[in-house]
């Protein structure tokens, strides 16, 4: 009996990111000061929910007992090692994901708050089944509640857009099968990026709800190494590279989280001097954008407008991305040649002025 008779993941939606983190009170006062989160109370010392509208993150520090965390912690540093979903039943969803092939990590429990169980999902990241009903999924049983309010004014942040999975070459295609397999996921969006010497492969598979995303990328090892392998390398091996958070208003968000302290990565000049060869902007103008270097792709179903933060990590592996979309459905493909060509012009044209200066 498949999903679709059995509904056991119809409507399945991201409940929370469970983050495993070594310094707790830092990582919640980070995510409170910057992004905005509802600050938390940490009563045990290990665990604390934080939230920002429909996103929520569980920070976990390891303890002792928790091998999972420490395993974790230790291979990676802080990271993304559960994406939690949320299901009608999640007994029901485990033992189907199970008869499907998933590898089971803790069978059906009921915490006195709601039944959970897990499943292995890809390298060290697991996948926790939640309870959902048609109102947010209720609070972890395990988890340290929230208290206070905001530190910033809220800056926009609706829900995650999309997960970005760095995979090891060769691994994109069998862990796509995974998912459809298993959670009758659709592949929606496959893409080569050739961007100089260097080349990417990237297959975005989706829920039939379209609210779980998953963008996986591995490295092409024909060409030369790149970004996806300095992350498989720093983060020793497979994980989440990036959480993309949707909003409504990009550029309001990233000014709000601009004050807050966070920082964005940079987009050289040229790229919006090349931009009307691309595309107009349909919301904002050229110039508004390039104040604040957020980028803008196209594609079928209309425009993005994306920007990413840069790492905080010890490693410099996860990080984030804000997305707006005016009816684009894809990630932002576009964006990274348009960056390598704005980069080797403004790279020549640096060139040049050395050379004037010389003679």
């Amino acid at each position: 009996m498949s999903s679709k008779d059995t509904g056991v993941f119809h409507d399945m939606r991201v409940d929370h990111l469970k983050l495993y983190v070594t310094n707790l009170t830092q990582s919640a006062a980070y995510f409170a000061g910057a992004y905005g989160f509802t600050a938390p109370t940490v009563p045990n010392g290990r665990t604390a929910m934080l939230e920002a509208n429909r996103i929520r993150f569980e920070l976990v520090q390891p303890t002792a007992g928790d091998r999972a965390a420490s395993t974790f912690t230790e291979r990676h540093g802080d990271g993304v090692g559960d994406i939690a979903l949320c299901v009608l039943d999640p007994a029901a969803a485990f033992h189907e994901a199970v008869r499907r092939g998933a590898r089971p990590i803790c069978a059906p429990a009921d915490h006195g708050g709601g039944v959970t169980a897990t499943i292995a999902g890809f390298a060290d990241v697991t996948h926790t089944f939640v309870k959902g009903t048609d109102t947010p999924c209720p609070p972890l049983p395990h988890a340290a509640p929230h208290g206070g309010s905001p530190s910033q004014q809220h800056p926009g942040l609706i829900e995650v857009d999309h997960l970005a999975v760095c995979v090891q070459p060769g691994e994109l295609e069998p862990l796509a099968a995974f998912y459809e397999r298993v959670f009758d996921f659709e592949t929606t969006f496959t893409e080569h990026i050739v961007v100089g010497t260097q080349a990417i492969r990237t297959t975005a598979v989706q829920s039939r709800s379209g609210r779980v995303t998953l963008t996986l990328i591995e490295p092409d090892t024909t060409r030369d190494p790149g970004q996806i392998d300095r992350f498989l390398h720093d983060h020793g091996g497979a994980g989440v590279q990036h959480v993309a958070f949707s909003t409504g208003s990009i550029v309001d968000t990233v000014r709000s989280l601009t004050r807050g302290g966070v920082n964005f990565a940079h987009t050289p000049a040229t790229y919006y001097d090349l931009l009307t060869r691309r595309l107009t902007p349909v919301r904002y103008t050229a110039d508004r954008l390039k104040e604040l270097s957020i980028l803008v792709d196209v594609d079928q179903g209309g425009q993005l407008f994306q920007i990413f933060s840069k790492s905080v990590h010890p490693l410099n592996t996860l990080f984030f991305e804000i997305i707006e979309r005016q009816g684009g459905r894809t990630f932002g493909g576009g964006n990274i040649a348009a960056l390598y060509e704005s980069v080797r012009l403004e790279e020549s044209a640096a060139g040049l002025r050395r050379g004037s200066h010389r003679s």
